[in-house]
């Protein structure tokens, strides 16, 4: 659930860059927004992999 909530406070924090580079038009705020997405990504990746392993686990028959 932590790095759930961490994602979550990752994409709030880029919404200043996506305003600078949406309606202010800096190119800069562009560049900070695409490696913002990327390490998004990599964030993402991990919780998706998590979920699958928990799943994995979860299905796997127990021996007693």
């Amino acid at each position: 659930m932590q790095k759930y909530q961490n994602l979550v406070e990752f994409v709030k924090s880029l919404e200043a860059d996506v305003v600078k580079f949406y309606e202010k038009g800096q190119a800069a705020a562009g560049t900070r927004l695409r490696k913002g997405l990327s390490e998004l990504k990599r964030m993402a990746q991990e919780i998706r992999n998590e979920v699958q392993e928990i799943k994995a686990q979860r299905k796997a028959p127990k021996s007693e």
